[in-house]
């Protein structure tokens, strides 16, 4: 047996391996360097309005009663009528009138409540609350003291900060849920429309899509009733006080929250089709021209939903609002196509139903999309990185700078499994279709010898040797006893002509059954063929 059968091939190097992983460390540098240049550049910016100045400050002891209370904020700030309390040593509120805006420059960002005459010595405190321009309410409290310091009843951490309670909570979760529901929407969609078509309709993966459009239904529903317990800081049942709806309904917050339901109208037609026509279409023609306008029409709603958190949150307040409100809509649209679209294609490779259905292709398409996607979220994270942060040390001295300390952690950790997926697709995708040959080392057989077959002499009567050929062309043929062609010796047989001579025939190779196309191709003759005289 030839040794090279047992041999076992040697590992080979993934080609290019290296020259990878040395790009992405160059691009993590620049990357990295580029932030570190926005970040030295930027001027500071927080995530929501934060209070900056007091009159008279905090924690100030002045000689007389001051005739009215002014704060003054990083950014524009919407008031209610509780805006702003002042309250005695005994907690008695002590202000006049309703809080409102101060005159003069960027009066926006500025509160401020008149005072009582003939206010008497002692610690007052101040509790405060206002709107941010980005919709989420921000709260605090801090005292001054007239003449000189003393005791008081009020306690400073007993007073409600908005955003505080069950409200808040749930709140929260209608946010989170918001997202998620738009991340499936959109990847599912986008992956069943540009990866695998064929996939719109089978049951589970309608159901990511459709999920997703549910839960944003729900959510938003949800977001428009807890508006104004939110922002008010009070309990749950303002969430069914009709005026308490209607009020928040003619903020941009309400506006944009009310803009995404009747988004989602519109995209429940988009799903209709989708999984209705569009995927019931067997001419190739019809469906790309229905493809090209479901792109369109899906890609309007898209954007729009990504819109109404772009149009009422971070992005519109700040520095160089027209440019990030377009940005956070990119960033938004991105991690749907991404997170949505991974979702989408990890249903389809281990569910039962459609475990094995996935082409090959599709996945390739996958892959190049979100490697895209991917790129386009670092990017535009970045951008609002160095938007909301002014310095390295508001990541320390910030609650939104911790905040962003961890959602950087998360953007690694996700950027990892980027990396990973897209090997893993890659996998999956140019994995040939063969079958895996067996490792079980070959059995060595002994080779078969046949042992040569010897007649005895025949004794044929007296014939003419024209009938010796014509008989034994018509003699049956004789069936070998090995399936394989092999060749056995045949010892010469004599014959005896009319005259009486012995004739020896010449030695012959016994014919065996060779195989033509299933079935055995039997020669003309077989024996031994008589000697020419």
């Amino acid at each position: 047996m030839d040794p090279r059968l047992y041999a076992t091939p040697a590992p080979q190097r993934r080609p290019g391996r290296r020259p990878v992983l040395r790009r992405l460390a160059a691009l993590a540098i620049g990357l990295g360097a580029l932030l570190g240049l926005l970040l030295g550049t930027a001027a500071p910016a927080s995530a929501h309005a934060a209070l900056i100045g007091t009159d008279p400050a905090q924690n100030s002891v002045v000689k007389t009663a001051p005739q009215r209370i002014v704060l003054t904020f990083s950014e524009g700030v919407l008031l209610s009528s509780d805006s702003l309390r002042v309250l005695d040593p005994r907690g008695t509120d002590v202000a006049v009138g309703t809080p409102g805006h101060a005159v003069g420059k960027d009066a926006g960002a500025t509160s401020t409540v008149a005072l009582k005459p003939g206010l008497t010595g002692g610690t007052y405190t101040v509790a405060w609350r206002a709107i941010s321009q980005d919709s989420h309410p921000v709260a605090g409290a801090f005292t001054f003291s007239i003449g000189a310091p003393s005791k008081t009843t009020v306690s400073v951490s007993g007073e409600a900060a908005a955003g505080n309670g069950a409200a808040s909570v749930f709140y929260g979760i209608g946010r989170y849920l918001a997202y998620a529901g738009f991340a499936l929407l959109v990847g599912g969609s986008v992956f069943l429309t540009v990866c695998w078509p064929k996939g719109a309709l089978l049951r589970p993966m309608q159901r990511i899509a459709t999920t997703g459009w549910v839960a944003m239904v729900v959510a938003t529903i949800g977001l428009i009733m807890l508006r104004g317990p939110y922002v008010n800081g009070k309990g749950l049942g303002q969430a069914f006080d009709l005026d308490v709806m209607r009020t928040q309904l003619e903020t941009r917050p309400g506006a944009a929250l009310i803009s995404r339901l009747l988004l989602l109208a519109a995209a429940a037609v988009f799903l209709a089709v989708l999984f209705g026509s569009y995927a019931k279409r067997d001419d190739p023609a019809e469906r790309a021209d229905l493809a090209w306008g479901l792109g369109i029409g899906g890609g309007v709603v898209a954007v729009g939903i990504a819109a109404t958190w772009a149009m009422a949150e971070h992005a519109s307040v700040g520095i160089q609002p027209k440019v990030a409100m377009p940005v956070d809509v990119v960033h938004l649209l991105s991690m749907a196509v991404w997170l949505g679209g991974l979702i989408t294609l990890l249903t389809a490779l281990w569910a039962p139903s459609t475990a094995g259905t996935v082409e090959r292709a599709a996945v390739r398409r996958f892959s190049a999309l979100a490697l895209g996607a991917v790129s386009t979220l670092i990017a535009s994270g970045t951008y609002q990185a160095w938007r909301q942060m002014g310095s390295w040390k508001a990541f320390t001295d910030t609650s939104y700078g911790r905040l962003l300390l961890i959602k950087i952690i998360l953007v690694c950790v996700l950027v990892g499994v980027a990396w990973f997926s897209r090997r893993w697709t890659q996998a999956i995708g140019e994995r040939p279709a063969t079958v895996k040959p067996s490792t079980a080392r070959p059995v060595k057989t002994a080779p078969v010898k046949t042992a040569p077959v010897k007649t005895a002499p025949v004794k044929a009567a007296p014939v003419k040797a024209a009938s010796v050929r014509a008989a034994s062309e018509q003699s049956a043929p004789v069936e070998a006893a090995v399936e394989t062609p092999t060749e056995s010796a045949v010892e010469p047989t004599v014959l005896e002509t009319s005259g009486g001579r012995r004739t020896p025939s010449r030695p012959v190779k016994q014919a065996t059954p060779l195989w033509s196309r299933g079935r055995p191709a039997w020669p003309r003759w077989s024996g031994s063929r008589p000697a020419r005289r």
